[in-house]
């Protein structure tokens, strides 16, 4: 064959597209291709009418030689090559089992899951599939994936073409949440009769060279909800929690050192970029903080292998969070909540932790076991690295912008991805033969059913990785707060109202305004106005209506669009007071006349049990009030099925 290529393999082996409701041609970017890409201008993630782009996934196709090193990538324009590629997404939520907890945990031993939509018994009316579809690279085509229904109502999930050089590129649904039969939203994850437009599903090609037919190895694609933050990297990865998982299974190799900018500075940076979408993090992480750790002098102390500086690597790898040692302990770092998170907290999984691998290293920094010599770096585009570099980067970049905690379920996909039995090599989801049926696992799905040997954790069919996912996805995303307070008594001088919180990263808790930005970037707008600008944080959530969070959901679902995304603008004072980069909301689409900057900052779960009216719940937020000092209109008060997930409540309303 040319090039001495005896195999190929699809990259990256697990894409990430993301939906938007933009109907413009050109209502859509290319998702990350290098772990740390530029910037995109600010005004790139949404349209001219305010609707939200879509996040489009590329697949490459790289060519490898018979002992497995990387030659050159394909490209449909290379002589004598022909290339086909094929997708088959679909979506399965409405006719999988409801999510109360992850149940790979010991949380979930006696968590039985029913069927959502139980009564329908044409499961196949529950999932969208509109079939393998194929597209000629050379064909100048786009290909719809149109002839999905649910509950005989069709529904697109999204379309795909090739670019100039054969590559694919596929971009998923609109953003869709309905209900054919208008049915109630009640649940954050597990509303009957409603359906969204996030899928998953293999990818495939077919390849000659030369008229040689090329074995390809496929790949997987997952469409998930936008990322408004998309610069923010969450604390602990997909990409970070699957290189443990295939560590500990030893197909891929453990580290064999640690260096300070590679592996050590990336996780102190994340604490410190949570600041751009948490007020906690903001406060004591953030630019001017006790703890921000990347404020040169204090980088420079951490970056030192010597026994001088060795008390503060210790006090700050001691402050990270010990299970055995913590338990429940809410203020230890990360300040996250986990998978075993509930308003009747039962286990230490109630906060998060980083992974091991993590933890291996940060020890390693503190004993000064590390090489503090400068490390180039992660390209900022795919093309300036080695050709045999670009597949790793490819397959990094897709997963280090998605959340690993907490599988409470999580945005892009939740908990099935950290069993080794999904995957037939690292990274690439085991892809189930087609026409081979699923069994059948029965009426409700347990624990011991789903990590049986026959269950779900094994080869997968179009739709397997996000048919655990919320549905829709606008409910969860509505339903992720922070600092939640679960027993009134509670509510004192010691109640935070911003911390712990769920997933900031992708979803923003506390943001930076873009009259703020404007303030701060003002060197005539005066120091003191310039420091309070940039210490607010308006909530994110500010754009939804009322205090009710049931009512909440059918407004999310409605106007998911309306959010700000938030994205990078430039400090162009030049005087170093305020970072180079700032991290600033767009303006949201939502009429905030009127609106206090902290509408739906402080956030009190009560019990479902308590059976309490509206009217008796607007007290409870007058009694809120009065023990926090936050004026009404800023507090959320009702039941949330999302924190709990062992009650009568925690599988929501049928009709």
């Amino acid at each position: 064959m040319p090039d001495d290529i005896a195999s190929a393999r699809i990259h990256p082996a697990i894409g990430v597209a993301r939906v938007g409701n933009s109907t413009d041609p050109d209502g859509w970017f290319l998702g990350p291709e290098t772990p740390d890409p530029q910037p995109a201008p600010a005004g790139s993630y949404k349209d001219s009418q305010g609707a939200v782009k879509r996040q489009a996934a590329r697949f490459r196709i790289y060519g490898y030689d018979a002992a497995g090193r990387v030659v050159r990538e394909i490209k449909a324009t290379d002589p004598g090559a022909a290339l086909t590629w094929s997708v088959h997404l679909a979506n399965r939520k409405g006719a999988w089992y409801a999510f109360n907890l992850a149940l790979d945990i010991d949380d979930s031993v006696n968590i039985s899951s029913p069927r959502r939509n139980s009564t329908e018994t044409d499961r196949g009316r529950l999932v969208i599939d509109p079939g393998r579809k194929s597209l000629n690279a050379s064909s100048g085509q786009t290909v719809e994936f149109t002839g999905g229904k649910f509950c005989g109502q069709a529904v697109s999930l999204g379309r795909m073409h090739a670019d100039a050089d054969g590559r694919l590129v596929v971009l998923g649904g609109a953003g869709a949440a309905k209900s054919p039969q208008s049915k109630l939203l009640t649940s954050f994850a597990n509303n009957d009769g409603w359906y969204d437009d996030t899928s998953d599903g293999p990818v495939t090609a077919q390849l000659t060279l030369g008229g040689h037919a090329v074995p390809v190895q496929p790949a997987w694609l997952v469409v998930a909800p936008p990322n408004y933050a998309p610069d923010v990297k969450t604390l602990r990865t997909v990409y970070d929690l699957l290189v443990d998982l295939f560590v500990d299974e030893g197909t891929l190799p453990a580290p064999t050192s640690v260096s300070f900018d590679r592996d050590i500075k990336p996780i102190l940076r994340r604490f410190c970029e949570l600041q751009w979408v948490n007020k906690g993090f903001a406060t004591h992480f953030g630019f001017g903080g006790p703890e921000h750790f990347m404020a040169p002098e204090t980088l420079r102390r951490l970056s030192g292998t010597g026994e001088t500086h060795q008390e503060l690597r210790r006090q700050i790898y001691t402050a990270l969070r010990d299970l055995e040692r913590d338990g429940l302990a809410p203020m230890t770092w990360p300040w996250l909540y986990g998978d075993g998170m509930a308003s009747k907290p039962k286990s230490e999984l109630q906060y998060m932790t980083l992974s091991k691998l993590q933890d291996d290293m940060l020890l390693k920094w503190v004993k000064g076991d590390f090489d503090p010599s400068p490390w180039a770096g992660f390209p900022h585009s795919l093309e300036d690295a080695p050709v045999a570099d670009q597949p790793g980067l490819l397959d990094r970049a897709a997963l280090d912008f998605c959340l690993a905690d907490a599988f409470h379920p999580g945005c892009e996909v939740t908990w099935p991805v950290r069993h080794p039995s999904m995957y037939s090599e690292p990274f690439r989801v085991r892809h189930r033969p087609a026409g081979q049926p699923e069994p059948d696992y029965g009426a409700a799905l347990t624990q011991q059913r789903a990590l049986a040997s026959d269950g779900p954790l094994h080869a997968q069919a179009p739709g397997g990785l996000t048919r655990w996912m919320a549905v829709p996805w606008q409910t969860d995303t509505a339903s992720c707060r922070w600092g939640y307070e679960f027993n009134r008594a509670n509510l004192g001088p010691r109640y935070d109202p911003h911390l712990p919180t769920f997933w900031p990263a992708r979803v923003p808790n506390h943001v930076l305004k873009e009259s703020d930005y404007h303030v701060v970037n003002d060197p005539d707008a005066g120091e003191g106005a310039r420091e309070d600008a940039f210490a607010r944080r308006a909530s994110w959530l500010r754009g939804l209506r009322g205090n009710d969070p049931k009512q909440q959901l059918v407004q999310a679902a409605e106007e998911w669009h309306k959010f700000g995304i938030v994205e990078v603008r430039p400090y162009t004072v030049g005087d170093g007071k305020y970072p180079e980069n700032l991290q600033v909301e767009s303006v949201p689409g939502f009429d905030l006349t009127g609106v206090s900057d902290d509408h739906n900052l402080v956030n009190i779960h009560v019990d479902e049990a308590a059976g309490l009216d509206r009217a008796s719940l607007d007290s409870v937020v007058s009694e809120v009030s009065d023990a926090t000092g936050y004026p009404p209109d800023v507090i959320t008060v009702g039941y949330i099925d999302k924190l709990d997930p062992y009650g009568e409540g925690a599988v929501g309303e049928t009709s």
